[in-house]
């Protein structure tokens, strides 16, 4: 079992513990996108990073609003697209982030 996350076909962000990104979709559901997370409470921070290997990266782009459960709020949420010693893009920046 990995730290995997994906995005929806809602734009739900949705983690899990799962050997698969597809054991996260509900019935019905599409991926766009995925990988994996961390948690930084130190820093409070969510950290997703890298992508998929079935669905690819996450698809920021066409994205208006990510849906982001509700007891990730306190959590400042980033994405590193490459390594983790590489930059980080703050999800708010670039996103409006929706709390469920």
């Amino acid at each position: 079992m990995y730290p995997k996350f994906i995005i929806t076909s809602s734009g739900q962000l949705r983690l899990g513990l799962v050997n698969l990104h597809k054991n996260l979709l509900e019935p019905g559901e599409e991926c766009h996108g995925g990988g994996y997370y961390k948690f930084d409470y130190e820093h409070a921070t969510l950290e997703l990073s890298g992508e998929s290997s079935d669905y690819g990266p996450p698809q920021w782009s066409g994205m208006g609003t990510l849906l982001v459960p509700m007891e990730y709020r306190d959590l400042e949420i980033v994405y590193f697209p490459g390594s983790r010693s590489g930059y980080a893009v703050k999800l708010d920046d670039i996103l409006t982030i929706e709390y469920i």
